[in-house]
């Protein structure tokens, strides 16, 4: 059969940067002081102002602090601003008035580019070799960058294709440092391409490359711990990770190409292993967890589960709560109020109850692919078609909103800042302006 690998998109969506070649190129446009103090002044605790990594500020898909309106057509939805730039899988994020996304170069280079929020104009461009070709079967999805970069107190964090971790200081894009997988802990390159997103967390950035999972100090780039390594299927994976706290227990989810692992954040040890069936190891979503005891999965296909999670002294036991015979492709679901909103390998939106088990609607068939935010009762959807839809998040039934074209190629995860829809293309990047966006009161 042929491997779709525009899975290695997104969801794949994450990771970004190369091998150990060496750093080409760099170019550097002077900024105002107040561009400059924005960039820096907006951290990663900043999470009701930034889309600072994969899928948002908690990794979730979900905003909150505004209204969104109902509609997406010309009078609502304005584009600002769009600029061409080479293939890319990554997401773009926002910080502060910046824009950051990444490219691939003439088949030869990966590039990440700070763009002025408020006009597109290119601010500073790092550029470096690194490219792979993906297997013969793949070739059509392409050999380009495929993972989103994290923002963190002023630094991004940047994987490429080629399982190398790359540290840019965000406001002037100088590298800072680089950990080279492949080079240092003697790994091969993966199949696909790196593809899972780095996750920052405090003073360390977590990854999943080099066959195995890895703690590295953000300042330095120094590897703390190793885990999850051999027999995992670590391998070319293509889900990105996250935080989550099980039964009271802060722990990294890691979804490899065989199994659904917990991770102590502090020693690297595994806490628990589930095996989740894949057709050729394609689990490709993101872990979500519902309630701290609860976790979503969709796996290429396999099938669509929840499970309970459950904890006796020091160990986790996980109990399948329920199954049905649904297999996702790329899309993370998005959870609200105790349903989980997703888009399925048939193409067809569902909507499933978490607790019961039961779906309790599935469309007609969309777009292969979509990547949902979710804000209150609403749902942004963006396809690989360029189609952006507004979706009600209404368990009893599918409530298409509004919709609206946007692009033609676009594989990279959606991002959303204010009133701003930032779409990456396969070959540009583009900001919408919506008007009806309001601020809601703080409690």
């Amino acid at each position: 059969m042929k491997l779709n690998l525009k899975l290695a998109n997104l969801c794949l969506c994450s990771f970004l940067m190369l091998t150990s070649s060496t750093l080409i190129a760099q170019t550097t446009v002077q900024t105002p002081p107040q561009q400059a103090a924005a960039a820096k002044s907006a951290t990663a605790g900043d999470i009701a102002i930034n889309w600072n990594q994969w899928r948002g500020p908690r990794r979730d898909g979900k905003l909150a602090g505004v209204s969104w309106p109902e509609k997406l057509d010309d009078s609502q939805l304005k584009k600002v601003w769009s600029v061409s730039l080479g293939p890319s899988y990554s997401g773009p994020i926002v910080v502060g008035d910046r824009v950051y996304t990444t490219q691939t170069i003439d088949k030869t280079y990966e590039a990440v580019t700070a763009h002025d929020r408020k006009t597109g104009e290119k601010i500073w461009e790092q550029t470096w070799k690194g490219a792979m070709e993906v297997p013969f079967f793949a070739k059509a999805n392409g050999d380009w960058i495929r993972a989103t970069p994290a923002y963190s107190q002023g630094r991004l964090y940047v994987a490429g294709i080629r399982d190398v971790l790359v540290c840019l200081d965000a406001d002037s894009g100088e590298e800072v440092w680089r950990v080279d997988f492949p080079a240092q802990m003697n790994s091969a390159l993966p199949k696909f391409g790196c593809a899972s997103s780095p996750l920052v967390d405090g003073k360390f950035v977590y990854v999943q490359a080099g066959g195995a999972f890895f703690k590295i100090d953000k300042e330095n780039g120094k590897v703390v711990w190793k885990a999850a390594e051999g027999g995992s299927g670590m391998d070319s994976a293509f889900s990105s990770p996250i935080i989550a706290k099980l039964k009271g227990i802060r722990q990294i989810l890691v979804q490899t190409r065989s199994d659904l692992v917990g991770i102590d954040l502090e020693q690297g040890k595994v806490l628990w292993k589930q095996p989740i069936p894949a057709f050729r190891g394609m689990n490709i979503i993101t872990p979500t967890v519902v309630d701290d005891d609860k976790i979503f999965v969709s796996s290429y296909g396999g099938k669509t589960k929840v499970f309970d999670v459950g904890k006796t002294g020091d160990e986790f036991q996980l109990a399948e709560r329920w199954m049905l015979p649904a297999d996702g492709y790329m899309t993370s679901p998005v959870i609200v109020d105790g349903f989980a909103y997703t888009h399925l390998r048939n193409q067809r939106f569902a909507c499933f109850d978490v607790n019961s088990g039961e779906e309790t609607w599935r469309t007609g068939a969309f777009g292969k692919y979509a990547s949902l935010i979710a804000n209150d009762d609403k749902i942004l959807a963006l396809d690989q078609r360029g189609e952006l839809m507004l979706i009600k998040a209404n368990p009893e039934k599918f409530e298409l909103l509004d919709k609206r074209k946007v692009g033609t190629d676009n594989w990279a995860h959606l991002a959303v800042q204010g009133d701003e829809i930032i779409v990456r293309g396969l070959r540009d990047l583009t900001v919408y302006k919506w008007t009806g966006v309001t601020a809601k009161p703080k409690k």
